[in-house]
């Protein structure tokens, strides 16, 4: 019988049967962790969130599916309480957590990212700027005059998740800089619907609520000036922003936004201490290596401590921020919103009606005319350069990967649409606009690439 081996490959010592039972276990675990760690992972649960969402409401029955997010969860005390709709608990406190890590993706791109020169920026700004004003163009021509008109913004916005899955999907084939690009033009896009959300779909503001998250956002500011670098406190803080900007009337997604950006970037540090630190630390543990248990003994889990705390100290608070919460809302927050929002009844969808042509011909058509004709207009303008190793048809094709509207735009059909069968209509031409988008995109990025790259 083959001896169990560590994650490293050498051979566990076999005193009994746990070190069998710990390889055991690592080897049923690796495939799911493995499979976290692909980018492609959390456009595939965002996409089978999505399928179990359409099977409850059309097989199990959309009375049964809209009944059970329409119940009311919350806490009660006395007389008084707070309780919102397992829909709103979803919407308005759970995506506040994603708007969070956008306004952090925002953020680090910003001050030492793709958006953090002049030259890096220009080209995604502009592919981003062309990709909301088109669609919300065609979108209006087709719905001029009408109630339906408010929905404009819905056809502008590009899924980040999904997109990246798809073209993640080709492997080597792409370039990491059309990842890039197509990342850099989807976060600016977000920033325009964050704006777009907050400017255009916000019912009538309460200044006391914004007075409260203001004190509020005003101390995260304080802690940040005073250099404190523990992320407990802004999370403590960053919950009063919330709740006084849902009691104000502006959309509680704007909150996460607004937290992001009080979040700490750089850390100081004297970096010969911490390597200092670090060696010390690792040469206790290679020193203590004499137990021939499969694991750390006290002693060495101690000094592994010490290292752990310095690396922590060392990163920064706000790439730290981002890769605690990323993961969370790959594979809890999405998969929750598309699972309370996507349940669409497929029977009787009026595809044909100007609401949903206005959003399938601003995703499908809009965005990629508007993504590629500013970033050629930019290119010829001599203001940006096309990403390394790209061509015009791969940028045909991420533009096309852009009308992949589907957790922005149905977040915006929500807030845009008040009624229930027309919200309805417009996330079922969502669906299908976002599935036409990224089979067209992923066939001409595909066509477009003929060499293999190494990642």
């Amino acid at each position: 019988m083959r001896a169990p081996r560590s994650e490293f490959g050498d051979a566990l010592p076999n005193r009994s049967g746990r070190a069998a039972r710990i390889a055991r276990s690592r080897r049923f675990f690796r495939p799911l962790l493995e499979f976290s760690h692909t980018t492609s992972a959390g456009g595939i649960v965002l996409l089978a969130a999505t399928i179990v969402a359409l099977v409850w409401s059309n097989v199990v029955g959309v009375e049964a599916y809209t009944r059970f997010f329409e119940t009311k969860i919350g806490l009660s005390w006395g007389d008084a309480g707070f309780k919102m709709s397992i829909r709103h608990w979803v919407d308005d406190f759970l995506m506040s957590i994603f708007f969070l890590v956008v306004g952090l993706e925002i953020k680090r791109e910003l001050f030492m990212g793709e958006l953090s020169t002049r030259r890096k920026a220009t080209l995604p700004a502009l592919a981003a700027l062309g990709g909301m004003v088109i669609p919300a163009g065609i979108f209006l021509l087709l719905n001029s005059g009408q109630a339906s008109a408010r929905a404009w913004g819905i056809p502008m916005a590009t899924d980040i998740a999904f997109s990246l899955g798809l073209l993640s999907l080709l492997g080597n084939r792409v370039p990491t800089s059309l990842k890039v690009f197509l990342a850099a033009y989807a976060i600016v896009d977000d920033l325009g619907a964050i704006l777009v959300i907050t400017l255009f779909y916000s019912s009538g503001v309460n200044a006391m609520g914004l007075l409260v998250a203001a004190g509020f956002l005003l101390a995260m500011g304080l802690l940040n000036f005073m250099g404190v670098r523990r992320l407990f406190p802004y999370m403590a803080l960053g919950l009063g922003v919330w709740a006084g900007i849902y009691s104000s009337g502006v959309h509680a997604s704007i909150a996460g936004v607004l937290v992001a950006f009080t979040i700490p970037l750089w850390v100081r540090m004297d970096r010969t201490a911490f390597l200092e630190r670090a060696k010390a630390s690792l040469q206790e543990i290679e020193e203590g290596g004499s137990s021939d248990e499969p694991h750390l003994t006290d002693e060495e889990q101690y000094h592994l401590g010490r290292l752990e705390r310095a690396i922590e100290n060392a990163q920064f608070p706000l790439q730290r921020l981002e890769n605690l919460l990323h993961s969370g809302v790959a594979f809890v927050v999405l998969p929750l919103f598309a699972l309370a929002n996507a349940g669409v009844p497929l029977g009787g969808g009026q595809l044909g009606s100007s609401l949903s042509l206005g959003i399938i011909l601003g995703l499908v058509f809009g965005k990629p005319l508007g993504i590629v004709a500013f970033a050629w207009l930019g290119a010829k303008l001599k203001l940006c350069d096309l990403p390394k190793h790209s061509n015009w048809g791969q940028i045909v094709g991420v533009g096309f990967l852009g009308g992949v509207g589907f957790t922005m735009a149905i977040f915006i059909s929500n807030l845009a649409l008040d009624s229930a069968a027309v919200q309805n209509q417009a996330k079922l031409a969502i669906l299908v606009a976002s599935g036409v988008a990224a089979v067209v995109g992923l066939l001409i990025v595909k066509l477009s690439s003929r060499r293999r790259f190494r990642l």
